[in-house]
């Protein structure tokens, strides 16, 4: 498509201002071969035929999603606007992390890489170490930050996975007065008081005393209070012992079901971290046996060893004995993989639906992703896409490079029309989407059982 014409023509198409007959009546007037018309119907993204992604209400055009009544601008003449994104790339996080980053390209793709009048650069870093399986690094985070904080043409930090890698960044992006969105963060310390918060949390993570984080999943005190709702009330579940990795998130959403456990009545025979480098944990399963649990629960990251803490589990207890759960750090195909057998019939919940459950934009989005990465996107792929789309969003609205004026229009985010449905932004930058869903681990693959809630008080 070298005609400029006909490229400001396929920005209109995939912004919602045309629809595709009068696209081509439009492609028509400036005497277009036919062929030069199919092939930017491709580029856009819209099938030749009335298929769900040629212009109904599932299809991935900016008039079908965020706020309804935000313009998308495709003009690029005021300049570059860079966004980064920060997470796990390598190692244990290969695929997670390599998914979310497809999953912001097709957002910005759908967009044109275009937005408030300025062309969008979309630049990928990892805070994750090769020494560490790939693991999030604090200092790298830090520095990661530090990088896109001087970058005066950097406007949003899409970041972190880890909510320990957030608490690096989060004073660094607040200092600079810069939005900072997550799609992977649920620890709970982050942005709300909770009885569970380390001391001075979350207020210590804000030196400005202004929010200027957000997120766009569900924190942990819904997810750990809906699992121990689930474990002992519909599983049967009486006692628990709880294991967690010590850092952030795995303690914080373990402490978050420990307390739940225990106020609607259920027995917690230990609570305690374990050693992610250790070769072994036979003699620790050994300990946790000789208590009679009913469930193991194991709040922890994937790449912290947690495949051979259940491995060594199975050895010890069967499963028909005692029922393993975890949060959704264990969500991903690197973790079932690892865990292989043992992990048959484990119980994982992830704090929204799996992209495979969705309907609507999500089956589009879904169906899509599963064309370009060859699998179907990792759980968090999906959240990266909204953070993605709230970001342009602000940038169309604002139609400014000013950091100040883009975060409060992304921080007041209100009826945004998603991939999992519509939410809004609450005053601590939490989403009030509530949805967390019951995985199981079957012949290999995480499998949606249903939605969970806390128990009502």
């Amino acid at each position: 498509m070298s005609d400029p014409r006909l490229t400001s023509l396929v920005r209109m198409l995939q912004s919602g201002q045309l629809d595709r007959r009068q696209f081509l009546a439009r492609v028509a007037a400036l005497g277009a071969a036919s062929v030069a018309a199919g092939g930017a119907l491709q580029a856009a993204g819209v099938a030749a035929q009335g298929t769900p992604s040629a212009g109904g209400s599932d299809a991935l055009i900016p008039a079908n999603l965020g706020t309804a009544g935000i313009e998308h601008i495709t003009d690029t003449s005021k300049g570059t606007i860079n966004i980064y994104s920060s997470w796990p790339l390598t190692g244990a996080s290969e695929q997670l992390g390599g998914d979310m980053v497809a999953s912001v390209k097709y957002a910005l793709e759908i967009y044109g890489n275009a937005a408030g009048g300025y062309a969008i650069k979309y630049n990928a870093l990892d805070d994750g170490i090769a020494a560490n399986n790939g693991s999030w690094d604090g200092p790298t985070e830090a520095a990661n930050a530090t990088k896109v904080v001087n970058d005066k043409a950097a406007m949003v930090y899409i970041a972190t996975y880890n909510s320990g890698a957030a608490e690096a960044s989060i004073p660094i992006t607040n200092e600079a007065g810069m939005a900072q969105i997550s799609p992977g963060n649920t620890a709970v310390q982050l942005t709300k008081q909770n009885p569970t918060n380390e001391k001075g949390y979350p207020d210590v993570l804000y030196p400005t005393k202004k929010r200027t984080y957000m997120r766009v999943v569900p924190a942990d005190d819904l997810q750990g209070a809906a699992s121990a709702n689930w474990a002992l009330n519909e599983l049967g579940a009486k006692s628990a012992y709880i294991l967690h990795d010590n850092q952030t998130y795995g303690k914080g959403v373990a402490t978050v079901f420990q307390d739940s456990f225990k106020e609607l009545g259920g027995k917690v025979n230990g609570f305690e971290p374990y050693n992610p480098n250790s070769p072994e944990y036979q003699a620790l399963m050994t300990k946790i046996a000789a208590t009679n649990p009913d469930l193991l629960y194991v709040g922890a990251i994937s790449d912290l060893n947690v495949a051979k803490v259940i491995q060594d589990m199975r050895s010890i207890m069967s499963p028909d004995d005692v029922a393993f759960m975890g949060p959704d750090g264990l969500a991903n195909a690197d973790f079932i993989k690892a865990a292989g057998d043992a992990g048959e019939g484990a119980y994982v919940t992830f704090a929204g639906l799996p992209a495979n459950e969705l309907k609507g934009k999500g089956k589009t989005y879904y169906d899509e992703m599963s064309k370009r990465l060859g699998h179907g996107p990792s759980a968090y792929a999906i959240y990266a896409f909204e953070a993605a789309v709230v970001t342009l969003q602000a940038i169309d609205k604002v139609g400014a490079n000013d950091r100040a004026k883009i975060l409060d229009a992304m921080f007041h985010t209100k009826d945004f029309r998603g991939l999992i449905g519509t939410w809004s932004f609450t005053d601590t930058g939490d989403t009030n989407s509530t949805t967390v869903s019951l995985n199981l681990i079957k012949n290999g693959q995480l499998e949606f059982q249903k939605v969970i809630e806390p128990a009502k008080k």
